[in-house]
């Protein structure tokens, strides 16, 4: 569930910057994992991960080389609901007692124009890993107010519970999981 942070990744696109390495911005709120799934089949539950971190190196002159990590601390889920969370971190789910973290490794990303780009990377989770592709589209990127220079994106995938070890039958229309994944980073 997002951790996927997923996630994450969205940090490889184009704009007009050096190459440079940028830190990943949760200190300012300006980045969030998020995760919706179907609820019974009836309706969306969405979700997020309040705590993680991360970084990306990006290089607009050779995105190829362009490079995404992150870590999530997947007992910071949040459903707004207490006793779903209590729920959805329990060996039902993600248990987090035995898996705390999750992370996220890139492995390539494949610019398609345009402003879109396919990152794909190793996503760790539950104990698990497993290659995941993201769909990635640049937002914007430019100097702050502060001095400092941004880069933002943001990004979508999907993937099985099941891949990671999670089984619970909640009903074939909430088998997969959807990740929204929003990126700024400050160049270090």
């Amino acid at each position: 569930m997002k951790q996927l942070a997923v996630f994450l990744f969205a940090a490889l696109l184009g704009a007009t910057a050096q190459a440079a390495e940028y830190k990943i911005d949760t200190k300012g709120a300006h980045a969030f994992i998020q995760f919706r799934i179907k609820h019974l089949g009836y309706s969306w539950l969405y979700g997020r991960f309040d705590d993680f971190d991360g970084s990306f190196f990006y290089d607009d002159k050779a995105p190829e080389k362009s490079t995404v990590n992150v870590n999530i601390d997947v007992t910071s889920l949040n459903s707004n609901h207490a006793e779903r969370d209590k729920h959805l971190r329990s060996p039902d789910f993600l248990d987090t007692a035995k898996f705390p973290s999750a992370s996220f490794k890139s492995t390539g990303f494949e610019p398609l124009g345009d402003g879109k780009a396919k990152l794909s990377g190793e996503l760790t989770l539950r104990g698990v890993t497993k290659p995941i592709t993201i769909d990635v589209t640049n937002i914007g990127g430019g100097k702050d107010p502060w001095g400092g220079y941004r880069q933002g994106f943001s990004g979508t995938t999907e993937f099985e519970l099941k891949d990671f070890g999670i089984d619970y039958n909640l009903g074939p229309a909430s088998q997969k999981i959807e990740m929204i994944l929003d990126i700024e980073g400050v160049k270090i």
